[in-house]
């Protein structure tokens, strides 16, 4: 009897932990004998067919698939499928995204022979066994697939719901909801560290969240249960001496118990290996001065947060029931900006009730002047099971009816208005949160006081030149920019300033290559940017850096790069500068730099 957990991943370099803790919770509970439990793991990029041909293959006569947003349609259509080649194996699934309307997608996917509701591991366990017991019992007639049977036994499993089929008919059976476990009861799932080479280690050290976000499915359990310490400290341990490179907390608010959160800084940083990265989804507003000067003292690029800002509007805020002190928010980001050692991602949210086109650039705007290593722009989603999905009648929210159930528009916000957002994000992406136009970016702000209209007159464009949907290597990125440079911001500047034309038209060349020697080894100065220095002979500095750094460059500016951008005006001064990237920095991975003295 073998039962086979499938988990279809956004990117390669994630790993399932929820399959994870499945597999061994259920090895290290069961009781029978004679059973296998599989894993496999994709990724939503492989074929369809490679999937469909890998599960069959592995010959499991249970298959459960774990159902996220990003990969519930492709769950589905593989099952359809799956049940076609394989009629008698068994179809279950479990997770977020089938878990709260479980009866109505049973009716409508005749294949699917049950699901998991909610909290996983000892319903699986009790599947397993379930199973595993009637395997050895029945089997088919080449032993491959179990026969169609009655589901006598399922109904004593708690948290399913599941098709049960007999001779009077189909019923659709829902059992009673199975509550939470205690979290030190679930086994560490990764005592094979080796097959996780090269992919994120997610870890969870608490469940459940003490907000009430209506956008958030974490606002259904608002009860927090942690892990003890003691074995969080004993794990995360074994990670390190394992030197993997980076352990994200899927914990929802992890600073929600400052005890719990000061325990586990203070140990990373007496145990830190130098190597190991940790994610940590936190409220900013939360940290005391404790906190902040303790996380001040780690190590540069041990520890990166993610801060959910979502929206600054006060009538927003209060529509979707989140509590944030904005105040102190921005005070503690500028306080962690200041200490250079920790990574900061912060998140808005577009499409959020009450908050039109305008609220949203004002909401832009005070989380960009916060200079976060990352703005990240995503667009709300009517989440299965969540309170704004009753609230999207109250405020007119229309989303699409298919995974990922992403807003099209609101009574403040229109599909024009969000396919402007769209390309807001993706110039955002492209450009600032890449991390490698920080000179650029910081000239091109001073045109534009609504920081926002950059990117979105940089989005317009993209389209007039017919440059979106297409690949662009990093240089064509640089290229783009001086042509968006000249060909819309120059000509404004000029009419301003026309004496000044050839002085601003250089120091952005300059600048933009600055840029881009701080991040690439250049093998030939690239051709967008003119040589307006001598040509100087630097192999006797070549040599003498050589020896102490392996991969240095050495390049002529002829205007002040940091000048000209703090004053957003061409600066001339003739400079030297040493790029050394054998030491980069931590944070933004650009290499070190320094001005040479002849």
């Amino acid at each position: 009897m073998k039962l086979l957990l499938v988990a279809i991943n956004a990117k390669y370099i994630h790993s399932n932990l929820a399959v994870h803790c499945l597999r061994t919770y259920a090895k290290t509970h069961t009781r029978k004998q004679g059973g296998q439990i599989g894993l496999v793991e994709y990724t939503i990029n492989h074929l369809e067919e490679e999937i469909l041909k890998g599960i069959y293959q592995e010959k499991a006569q249970v298959v459960a698939f774990s159902c996220y947003l990003w990969n519930i349609e492709m769950v589905l259509r593989l099952s359809k499928e799956l049940k076609k080649v394989s009629p008698r194996v068994k179809i279950w699934l479990g997770g977020p995204e089938v878990s709260y309307d479980a009866r109505a997608c049973l009716k409508k996917h005749p294949e699917i022979d049950g699901i998991i509701v909610g909290e996983g591991e000892q319903t699986f366990l009790e599947l397993y066994d379930y199973f595993v017991g009637e395997g050895e019992q029945t089997s088919s007639e080449q032993g491959d697939y179990l026969v169609d049977q009655e589901s006598e036994g399922l109904e004593k499993i708690k948290g399913i719901v599941y098709r049960s089929r007999t001779d009077q008919g189909e019923e659709i059976i829902e059992t009673p909801y199975r509550p939470a476990l205690d979290m030190d009861d679930i086994p560490f799932p990764y005592d094979n560290i080796e097959q996780f080479n090269n992919k994120i280690i997610y870890y969870e050290s608490s469940r459940g969240c003490p907000y009430s976000c209506s956008y958030c499915l974490s606002s259904t359990d608002s009860k927090v249960r942690l892990r003890s310490s003691r074995l969080v400290k004993q794990e995360l341990k074994f990670l390190m001496d394992s030197k993997v490179k980076q352990v994200k907390f899927v914990d929802r608010t992890f600073n929600c118990n400052r005890r719990h959160a000061m325990e586990i800084w203070q140990f990373l940083k007496e145990e830190d290996n130098g190597i190991t990265n940790f994610h940590f989804e936190i409220s900013a507003d939360l940290l005391t001065s404790e906190e902040l000067a303790l996380l001040a003292s780690l190590r540069p690029g041990q520890v990166q947060f993610e801060i959910g800002v979502q929206t600054t509007n006060s009538d927003t805020i209060q529509a979707i029931r989140r509590k944030m002190d904005l105040e102190k928010l921005q005070v503690n980001v500028r306080l962690i900006k200041e200490a250079k050692n920790i990574h900061q991602h912060l998140d808005l949210i577009a499409g959020l009730p009450m908050e039109d086109y305008a609220s949203f650039e004002r909401s832009f705007q005070m989380v960009y002047e916060l200079k976060p290593d990352q703005l990240q722009l995503g667009f709300l989603k009517i989440l299965k099971g969540s309170p704004m999905e009753a609230d999207s009648k109250t405020y007119h929210i229309v989303y699409r009816d298919t995974a990922p159930y992403e807003v099209l528009y609101t009574e403040h916000l229109s599909f024009e208005e969000l396919l402007r957002l769209k390309g807001v994000c993706e110039m955002v992406e492209q450009y600032y949160n890449s991390g490698q136009f920080e000179y650029s970016l910081g000239f091109l702000e001073h045109f534009y006081p609504v920081k926002m209209k950059l990117f979105e007159k940089l989005s317009l464009y993209y389209e007039a030149q017919g440059l979106t949907q297409m690949a662009h290597s990093r240089l064509r990125r640089y290229e783009i920019l001086l042509g968006f440079y000249r060909d819309i911001l120059l000509p404004e500047l000029i009419q301003v300033n026309r004496a000044a034309e050839e002085e601003l038209r250089a120091v952005f060349e300059e600048i933009l290559l600055m840029d881009l020697y701080l991040r690439e080894d250049l093998k030939s100065r690239p051709s967008f940017v003119s040589d307006r220095t001598q040509n100087r002979n630097f192999k006797e500095l070549y040599d003498q850096y050589r020896r102490e750094h392996q991969l240095v460059h050495i390049e002529a500016f002829t205007y002040d790069i940091e000048a000209s951008v703090r004053e957003g005006t061409a600066i001339r001064k003739e400079t030297i500068v040493l790029f050394n990237y054998s030491d980069r920095d931590p944070l933004n991975h650009s290499a070190r730099w320094k001005i040479l003295q002849l």
